[in-house]
């Protein structure tokens, strides 16, 4: 099984393009909706959370976990790695979000020490929209201009998007905070729309058409769960150990930290038929 791992609801949406782009894998969900949402947490209570999350669906079974959170990725994920797998779960892996999301906007594979492609040479300016602790973490910004010097990047921190999401606000709710950040990221460029921008949070990708009407017109927004499937389905062709073939394929299995009936009523337009277990030993 492949474990996917994030705060609440936002990593449904990497679930349903994972689970698309590789119908015969077997996929175990765990929403943390116990703790989301992480964006307002501080650094080393992320990291303990999300160890405690990971830990957990590999004790399921799970060899390999993705953390569809991109707080978690940006905070956790190097240390969980060097500090505490090799240690504690050595032939386990933990995979994140972030990295595929820098090689597809800036077309450089994450080991690439070599020139830079001619198309990135052009400057470009590219918007994140996050949560306040992937923005402060900076490292969508380090990330992208290591490989891209030209690119100018500029984040817009949305501290209260994913918590009104998980609250299940109203779609006019929704539109008023969207259209508010979307207004103070282009405050920050003059009024210069950037060329694309990347959804920093994997709640956002659920209200994707939001984020499209409140853009300028053009503006490219870049398709994470797409880029991660598919970044997924590379590494498996790459490291088959780590498949995890179901005969027949099964629906994935959705657990929460939280209280089911209540995480199910607040996710009903996210989950497409699936509904949420409680999280028990």
């Amino acid at each position: 099984m492949i474990g996917v791992f994030d705060s609440g609801n936002g990593g449904l949406s990497i679930l349903h393009a994972c689970a698309a782009r590789l119908p015969d894998q077997t996929f175990v969900y765990l929403g943390d909706h116990g703790h989301a949402p992480y964006g307002c947490r501080p650094s080393e209570e992320v990291i303990a959370l999300t160890q405690g999350g990971v830990e957990r669906l590999f004790q399921r079974g799970c060899h390999l976990v993705l953390l569809a959170c991109n707080t978690a990725a940006a905070i956790a994920l190097r240390r969980l790695q060097q500090d505490w797998l090799p240690e504690a779960y050595p032939e386990h892996r933990i995979l994140g979000i972030l990295v595929p999301m820098v090689e597809a906007v800036t077309g450089v594979p994450w080991d690439c020490e070599g020139p830079l492609p001619m198309s990135l040479q052009e400057p470009s300016l590219i918007g994140v929209f996050a949560t306040r602790r992937t923005v402060a973490s900076q490292a969508y910004r380090e990330e992208i201009v290591k490989r891209a010097p030209s690119v100018e990047i500029v984040q817009q921190a949305c501290p209260d998007l994913a918590a009104a999401m998980e609250d299940h606000a109203s779609p006019q709710a929704i539109d008023t905070m969207i259209q508010g950040y979307v207004a103070a990221l282009l405050d920050q460029t003059g009024g210069r729309a950037p060329d694309s921008v990347i959804l920093g949070c994997t709640h956002y990708q659920l209200v994707v058409e939001s984020f499209r009407a409140a853009l300028p017109q053009g503006v490219e927004i870049h398709d994470q769960p797409a880029v991660v499937a598919e970044s997924l389905a590379d590494y498996l062709r790459r490291h088959p150990e780590y498949a995890a073939p179901a005969e027949p394929p099964v629906a994935a299995d959705l657990f929460t930290t939280g209280r089911p009936p209540v995480v199910n009523q607040r996710a009903r337009d996210y989950l497409k038929g699936l509904e949420y277990a409680s999280l028990a030993p």
